[in-house]
């Protein structure tokens, strides 16, 4: 019989818009807690392999899919699929929960912004 297990939370790297907390992390999926500084902007990009959805817990962001910017409020949330190029902008000091298959350090920068 399986059994359950405590889980650690640690942060991720530093990161320039803020803190990245892992949550959860199995084979199959991973769980992070974003919290994104006042007007910081993550890098515009895409994963090849990563599937994400993430939710805004609180605050007010953009975003943005390349082409177009979209409003980002509490209680909405976003599915990024493999391809699909994204960026996320606070507005005001964000706090993001995210939800992914178990995929890392699969970030491809797009129009050469770094990642």
């Amino acid at each position: 019989m399986p059994a359950i297990e405590k889980f650690e939370p640690r942060k991720l790297g530093p990161k320039d818009w803020g803190t990245e907390l892992l949550v959860a992390h199995t084979p199959l999926y991973t769980g992070k807690v974003l919290s994104m500084n006042a007007g910081a902007t993550g890098p515009l990009q895409y994963h090849e392999r990563k599937d994400e959805t993430f939710y805004l817990f609180s605050g007010e962001a953009l975003v943005h899919d390349g082409n177009a910017s979209h409003p980002m409020h509490p209680g909405e949330s976003w599915h990024v699929p493999p391809g699909a190029v994204h960026r996320v902008e606070a507005i005001t000091d964000c706090v993001f929960f995210e939800a992914s298959n178990a995929v890392f350090d699969d970030r491809v920068a797009v129009e050469g912004h770094p990642v």
